[in-house]
């Protein structure tokens, strides 16, 4: 486990968050690096007996050292935008190593994509089909795609991230997606690669992988009947992870699940772990600025911290549960708060009537925020994002500093 209490006090690996927070302040999200680096072992072991390539969900986390990190690895990636592919370039990652998902690609996106040699565009619908081949021919380029295709497969998981359903904005349905498959191998612009999908998000089930699998290794054969090859199979990511004791993904059973469906085809699996390489490997570390006991039964207590929605809007938004630790626990009692950010929205909240020991001027630590915590922040009521620490063993450093007002406005004229 990445965090854990040595001595009365919540440690990262070896160092405490106390210490952490008396250099670099609060808030601040802090990373495991160990934890990322055994994640990505541990999949690469369960895909061991496949040709594979574990492309890391940039969304999930993008901070530059983690995705250097992953590099050096020797990780593939999934972007969605060309923002997050420059990312990727500055921290050293090639473009022949990406895939480029997304349902909006702009033909900026696209031509900086095609100069930068990306290794496989996620084709989301018929126009967006159309437009790289436009933009392929007018630079002078073949584009290489695959087709993402929606299965209509119910991933048991928060409708704002189930993706597979046919009421879903993402990919194609399989009659439409064999229509695009044959335009793009009639096109002088287009080269077919490979069949994507993606279901969902915090799947914690090896079933639905399962079933989609099978439904896109149908339009497999149905294409190679018609004598278009494809060389990869990606079935995407969301593989869940525990936020409370709920039970994670069995990547035992998955690997297994896949081994049985791709050991006697000459394919390539890829897949798209973004959550589950770095979700657990994270905190959110803040202060209690202020508490405020309930005046009469019938109230709630508030535990107002430096913390806020803007920084961590996973529970406003999906309401979602976060562990929350008190990292030198206090000397008073223990007593249900709900622990709140300084923003004025009532939805402001961070972790609901949770029994903690508290004190004024106390940290606290809110668990599994290293995927779509800082990814996700912004600066609502004019707050500057959080720092970003990386800890390595017995060691740790600023990823990110804080932001300053300064950085807010200095991009603002008064006109």
């Amino acid at each position: 486990m990445p965090f854990v209490f040595k001595d009365g006090q919540l440690c990262a690996d070896d160092v405490p968050l106390s210490r952490i927070a008396g250099a670099v302040g609060t808030p601040t999200y802090v990373y495991c690096w160990a934890d990322i680096e055994t994640r990505y072992q541990e999949l690469g072991r369960v895909l061991a007996g496949l040709n594979h390539r574990i492309c890391y969900a940039v969304k999930a986390n993008s901070n530059l050292s983690i995705l250097a990190r992953l590099a050096a690895l020797g990780a593939s990636f999934d972007i969605v935008s060309g923002g997050e592919l420059e990312r990727l370039l500055r921290a050293g990652g090639s473009a022949a190593n990406v895939v480029f998902s997304g349902v909006g690609k702009s033909e900026v996106d696209i031509d900086f994509a095609l100069k930068c040699g990306i290794g496989c565009f996620n084709v989301e619908s018929a126009s967006e089909l159309e437009r790289l081949a436009a933009r392929a021919k007018l630079l002078g380029r073949r584009a290489p795609v695959s087709v993402r295709v929606n299965p209509d497969i119910d991933a048991a998981t928060h409708p704002y991230i189930a993706t597979g359903l046919k009421e879903s904005k993402f990919g194609v349905p399989a009659p439409l997606a064999l229509e695009l498959y044959r335009r793009a191998a009639s096109s002088a612009h287009l080269t077919v690669v490979g069949i994507d999908c993606h279901i969902g998000s915090q799947v914690t089930d090896p079933k639905p992988f399962e079933t989609a699998l099978g439904a896109l290794l149908k339009l497999v054969d149905a294409l190679a009947s018609e004598g278009i090859a494809l060389r990869h199979v990606d079935i995407g990511g969301g593989f869940g992870v525990s936020y409370d004791d709920a039970k994670p993904l069995d990547l035992a059973a998955l690997g297994q699940a896949l081994n049985a469906r791709l050991a006697d085809r000459d394919m390539e699996l890829l897949v798209e772990p973004g959550r589950y390489l770095v979700a657990e490997a994270g905190v959110l570390l803040t202060r209690v600025e202020y508490l405020k006991p309930a005046a009469t039964a019938d109230h709630r207590n508030f535990a107002i911290v430096d913390a806020a929605m803007n920084d961590l809007i996973r529970p406003a938004l999906y309401q979602a549960w976060h562990k929350v630790d008190v990292v030198s626990p206090a000397e008073t009692p223990a007593r249900s708060w709900n622990v709140v950010g300084p923003v004025c929205e009532s939805g402001d909240f961070l972790a609901l009537d949770r029994e903690l020991a508290l004190a004024e001027g106390g940290l606290l630590a809110i668990g599994t925020a290293g995927a779509y915590g800082f990814v996700q922040s912004s600066n609502y009521n004019t707050r500057p994002r959080a720092a970003e620490v990386l800890v390595d063993g017995g060691e740790f450093a600023v990823a990110r500093r804080r932001e300053t007002v300064s950085d807010l406005i200095g991009l603002e004229n008064i006109v």
